[in-house]
C-alpha cells in the first residue's frame, strides 16, 4: 500500500472516530437541558442522568467487545444495521410524556433518557474502540491506539462547542436537527470505513475468561482508569464548592481529562522520564497545598488543581498505554477502561457525598495516584539508596521521621506560630528523597496532606459542624457574637446572638429589596398575607413573618432543612415562624402542584454558591410563578451574583410575561455592616402598578427595571450563560 493510500485510509477512520465522539459530547447536555424543566434540578435527577450515561457507555463498549468475536466485515454489517435502526429515534426529543407529581427521579430519569437517546448513544459510543479494531485489520496490523487521540479531541471539541456555540445560537429543536445532520455524516463515514475492510480475514481467537494474566491486566486497566476519572469529578466538586464557584468551571477539568489521552497515548521516552520524575513532585507539593484551600488565593488554587489533575491524568493514561494489549484484545482494553471510568464517577459523584461530610475523596484519590504512577528518583544517589540493601531500613527511618514531624507540626506549642508550615517543609524534603520508593513516598504524601488541610478537616468533621449533601458542603461556624452557615466559599446566612437573634442579616436586612417588600406585605395584602420563599438557607426571611400570615418555604436540599429547622444550629424559624410549612423538592415542580392564586408574595432566592438553577429563570418558570401568585401578587427575585449579570435575564422574562419591574441595589450603612449586612441586588415584579407604586413610595432606592436591547432572556428552549457572564460584559451590569 502506498503512503498516500495509507494516509487516505487512516483519514477516513480518524474522521469517523472524531465525528462520533463529537456527537457523543453534544447529545448529553442537549438531553439534560430538555429534561430539566420537566424533572427539576434535584440531585437525584443529575445523578440518575450521570448513571444513565455511564451505563450506556459501558453497554456500548460491551457491544463493541462482543462484536470482536466476529470477522470484521460481519462486524461492519451488524454495526451499520444498528446505526440504521437507531436512526428511527431521530430527531430525538422527550416527546409529550409528563412526569407524574411525586414520581421518583431514580425511575423516571433513566426511562426518559433511554427512550429519548438510548439506541443513538449506544451506537455512537461503540465506535471509538470498534473502528480502531477495524483500522488495525484494514491497515495490515498498524498500531490503532494512536487513533484514540481523535476520539478525545472530538469529545473535547463537543464539550466546548455546546456551551460556547450551540447553546447560545440555537434553540433545542434546532440543536436536535443539527445533531441529526451530524449523525447522518458520521454514518456515511462509518460506511466508508467499512468499505475498506478486507474480505476473508481470519476469525479472531477467543481467550479464556479464566486466564490469570488477562484478569490481572483487567484489574490494572480498571484501577488506572478509575483514579483520573474520579479525580476529575472530585476536582470539579472541590473547585466549585471549596475554592470558587465560577459558572462553566466544570468544563475545564473534563476538558483537561480528555486532552490527557492524546498526549499520553503515544510512545515517548522523554515524556515517560518527565512523568516519572515530575508528577510525584507535583502530587507532593500541589496536592497538599490545594487541600489547604487558602481562600485568599482562590484562583491560584483553582489553577493548581487543574495542573494537578492534568498531571495525574497524563501519568495514569500513559501507564495505561504502556500496558495496552495487542490489537486483537483492543475492545476488551477499552471496555475495562470504561468500567474504571464509571467506577471512578460513581465513587466521586454518588458514594463520596454519602460517606463523607467533606471532599475527602480528593486527597484519597491523590494518594491513590501516588501509589499507582511510576516513579524515578530525582538524583542518582537517591536511586542507588532505594536500589540497595539499605532500602528497607531507609524506608522505616523516613516513615518514622514523617510521623514524628507530623505529630510536632499539629502542636503549635512545639514549633510556634509557623508550626504547620515548618513541619510541611520537613515532610516535603523527606518526600523528595523518597521519590522512586513507592511506599516511603506514600507515607510522606499522607503526611503532607494531613498537615495542610487534612488535620483541620478531620477536626471539623469530628466537631459535627459540617454537613454534606449532593449539593455541596455546608459548614456552621460558631463565633462569640454570631453563627454562620457557609456553602463552600459562599456565605449562606448569619444569625446574631443575644437580643439581636431575630434581626435579618446579610442580603435580607430591612433596607434590602426583599426586606422592604416583606415589611410592606401587611399594607399590600392585609394581615393574612400568603407568602412563599424559594430557598430556605438559614431561614432568615422568617423573621419578617407577622401573626396571621401564612408562610411556606420551598427547599430542594433536605440537608438545609435539617440545619435551619431541626439541628438547633439556627433559631430564625423556631423564634419567628415555627408554623411555617417547608416543602422539600424542586421549587418549580412543587409550585406547579399548587392551585392558582395561592400566594400573594413570592421571594425567589434559590441560588447556591453562585450557581444558577437555569430552569428557575426561564420565561416558562416566570409564567409558573405568575400562575401561583394572585393577580396583584408580588415576585421578588434575588440576583446578587459574583459572576453572572442576571438583571437582563429577569428583565427579559418580565417583558415576555407582561410584568412591570423595579430594581433595588442596596449598599448597607456602617451600622448595617456591623450587623453583617451585605450588598444585595433584588428585582420586584408585579402585574399591578399599585403594588410597585407602594414600594416606590416607601423608598426612593427602587429604580425602573429596563430590558436590555437585543436580549430576550431565557426560555426552556433557549438559554445560555455566555451572554450574561460578567467576564464578557463591559457595561458594569
Amino acid at each position: 500500500m502506498t503512503t498516500a493510500r495509507a494516509a487516505a485510509r487512516r483519514g477516513w477512520f480518524v474522521a469517523a472516530i472524531l465525528g462520533g465522539s463529537f456527537l457523543l459530547f453534544l447529545v448529553q447536555p442537549m438531553v439534560a437541558r430538555m429534561a430539566l424543566p420537566r424533572l427539576g434540578g434535584a440531585p437525584a435527577v443529575w445523578n440518575s442522568a450521570m448513571l444513565v450515561y455511564q451505563a450506556l457507555l459501558l453497554v456500548g463498549y460491551g457491544y463493541a467487545h462482543w462484536l470482536s468475536r466476529f470477522r470484521v466485515r460481519t462486524q461492519a454489517a451488524l454495526h451499520l444495521g444498528l446505526l440504521a435502526l437507531a436512526a428511527l429515534w431521530l430527531p430525538f426529543g422527550l416527546g409529550t410524556m409528563q412526569v407524574p407529581p411525586g414520581a421518583q427521579p431514580a425511575l423516571w430519569v433513566p426511562w426518559l433518557l433511554v427512550t429519548a437517546i438510548g439506541p443513538l448513544f449506544l451506537a455512537i459510543s461503540a465506535q471509538a474502540p470498534l473502528l480502531q479494531r477495524w483500522y488495525a485489520v484494514a491497515s495490515g496490523g498498524r498500531d490503532p491506539y494512536a487513533l484514540y487521540a481523535a476520539s478525545n479531541i472530538g469529545s473535547f471539541a463537543g464539550l466546548l462547542a455546546y456551551p460556547l456555540l450551540v447553546e447560545p445560537l440555537l434553540r433545542l429543536r434546532s440543536q436536535s436537527w443539527l445533531w441529526t445532520a451530524g449523525y447522518a455524516v458520521v454514518a456515511l463515514l462509518v460506511l466508508a470505513c467499512a468499505s475498506r475492510l478486507p474480505r476473508g480475514d481470519a476469525p479472531p481467537t477467543q481467550a479464556s475468561a479464566t486466564d490469570v494474566p488477562i484478569l490481572r491486566d483487567w484489574a490494572r486497566w480498571i484501577v488506572l482508569a478509575l483514579v483520573p476519572s474520579g479525580l476529575m469529578l472530585a476536582t470539579t466538586t472541590f473547585l466549585t464548592t471549596d475554592i470558587v464557584a465560577v459558572p462553566l468551571l466544570w468544563v475545564l477539568p473534563l476538558g483537561l481529562y480528555l486532552l490527557s489521552f492524546p498526549l499520553a497515548f503515544r510512545t515517548s521516552a522523554l515524556l515517560d522520564d518527565l512523568l516519572e520524575r515530575c508528577v510525584p513532585l507535583v502530587l507532593l507539593l500541589f496536592g497538599a497545598t490545594l487541600v489547604a484551600g487558602d481562600q485568599r488565593l482562590a484562583y491560584v488554587n483553582a489553577l493548581i488543581g487543574l495542573v494537578l489533575l492534568f498531571a495525574v491524568s497524563v501519568a495514569c493514561h500513559a501507564r495505561l498505554y504502556a500496558l495496552r494489549p495487542a490489537p486483537e484484545r483492543l475492545t476488551g482494553f477499552y471496555l475495562a477502561m470504561a468500567v474504571g471510568g464509571a467506577l471512578g464517577g460513581v465513587f466521586a459523584g454518588l458514594v463520596a457525598p454519602v460517606l463523607f461530610d467533606w471532599t475527602y475523596e480528593y486527597p484519597l484519590l491523590i494518594l491513590a495516584a501516588g501509589l499507582l504512577i511510576p516513579q524515578r528518583a530525582l538524583a542518582e544517589p537517591f536511586a542507588q539508596l532505594w536500589a540497595s540493601r539499605w532500602r528497607v531500613p531507609a524506608g522505616l527511618v523516613s516513615g518514622t521521621a514523617v510521623v514524628v514531624i507530623v505529630a510536632a507540626g499539629v502542636n503549635e506549642h512545639l514549633l510556634g506560630a509557623m508550626h504547620v508550615q515548618l513541619a510541611f517543609v520537613a515532610v516535603a524534603a523527606i518526600g523528595l528523597v523518597a521519590i522512586g520508593a513507592r511506599w516511603p513516598f506514600a507515607v510522606a504524601l499522607v503526611g503532607g496532606l494531613f498537615l495542610l488541610g487534612g488535620y483541620n478537616a478531620i477536626q471539623t468533621s469530628l466537631s459535627g459542624a459540617r454537613t454534606r449533601s449532593y449539593f455541596g458542603v455546608y459548614t456552621v461556624s460558631d463565633k462569640p457574637h454570631e453563627r454562620r452557615l457557609a456553602h463552600g466559599t459562599t456565605l449562606h446566612g448569619v444569625e446574631l446572638k443575644g437580643a439581636r437573634a431575630t434581626h435579618p442579616t446579610t442580603y435580607y436586612q430591612a433596607g434590602s429589596g426583599v426586606g422592604q417588600a416583606m415589611q410592606a406585605a401587611p399594607l399590600l395584602y392585609g394581615a393574612g398575607a400568603r407568602i412563599g420563599v424559594v430557598g430556605l438557607g438559614t431561614g432568615t426571611l422568617a423573621c419578617y413573618a407577622r401573626p396571621g400570615q401564612h408562610w411556606r418555604f420551598f427547599e430542594i436540599d433536605p440537608a438545609v432543612v435539617h440545619l435551619a429547622r431541626d439541628s438547633g444550629a439556627f433559631g430564625f424559624l423556631r423564634l419567628c415562624a415555627p408554623q411555617a410549612a417547608i416543602v422539600v423538592g424542586d421549587a418549580r415542580l412543587r409550585l406547579g402542584e399548587l392551585p392558582p392564586a395561592s400566594l400573594d408574595l413570592l421571594a425567589l432566592d434559590a441560588f447556591s454558591s453562585d450557581a444558577v438553577p437555569m430552569h428557575l429563570m426561564t420565561a416558562e418558570a416566570f409564567a409558573a410563578y405568575g400562575r401561583v401568585l394572585a393577580p396583584d401578587g408580588l415576585l421578588l427575585v434575588h440576583i446578587s451574583n459574583r459572576f453572572l449579570a442576571l438583571g437582563p435575564v429577569v428583565a427579559g422574562a418580565a417583558k415576555a410575561g407582561g410584568w412591570q419591574g423595579l430594581r433595588l441595589i442596596h449598599t448597607p450603612t456602617a451600622a448595617e455592616r456591623r450587623d453583617e449586612g451585605t450588598v444585595s441586588d433584588w428585582i420586584a415584579l408585579s402585574r399591578s402598578s399599585r403594588v410597585l407604586s407602594t414600594l416606590q413610595a416607601r423608598s426612593r432606592e427602587w429604580r425602573q427595571l429596563v430590558a436590555e436591547p437585543g436580549f430576550d432572556g431565557w426560555t426552556d428552549d433557549h438559554a445560555s450563560l455566555v451572554p450574561v457572564l460578567r467576564l464578557f460584559r463591559s457595561d458594569g451590569e
